[in-house]
């Protein structure tokens, strides 16, 4: 990074790019870095708009956006610093993200695989043969056309309708 734009950095600003270093977000847990992240994209987000803002009122005073654009360094500077910083928080936290997701996972197969090793070894020591109870089937009756079935659905009820009816 230019040791010139971390000099012109407040006092927030340098902490706060401080630890994004590998060794202070290496402690860091996923909840805590999405916290680093937001602050870290709100600061990018304020030298954005702040340049953008420059820029755009600096085209009417020099007369075009080629002649606005050496005007704002300072405010372009901190957005790509900030811009950099996040990118890495991004990367951290995608890390993070995954890491834990992985664990989940292998955490929810050992509670899957134990709950079905312990399943027969219910029922053995129970003494009874009941299984899960499930819905039972039914039966699907279809002459391969949805709007035959439909059909002959409608005309059998409008028959017992009319049966209803007497």
């Amino acid at each position: 990074m230019n040791q010139g734009l971390l000099n012109s950095l407040t006092e927030a600003e340098r902490l706060l790019v401080a630890e994004t270093e590998r060794d202070a977000m290496k402690g860091l847990d996923e909840d805590e870095l999405l916290d680093l992240h937001q602050r870290i994209r709100r600061a990018r987000t304020k030298y954005v708009k702040n340049y953008r803002r420059a820029a755009s009122a600096a085209v009417a005073d020099v007369g075009g956006r080629g002649m606005s654009y050496p005007r704002n360094q300072r405010d372009r500077d901190k957005a790509e610093l900030f811009e950099s910083v996040l990118a890495k928080v991004s990367r951290e936290v995608a890390v993070v993200a995954n890491r834990a997701s992985m664990q989940l996972r292998s955490e929810r197969l050992e509670a899957a695989r134990a709950a079905k090793a312990a399943a027969p070894a219910l029922r053995a020591t129970d003494g009874s043969t009941s299984e899960v109870v499930s819905r039972p089937r039914t039966a699907k009756k279809t002459t391969g056309g949805l709007k035959k079935d439909a059909s002959t659905r409608a005309m059998g009820a409008r028959r017992q309708a009319k049966r209803d009816s007497r």
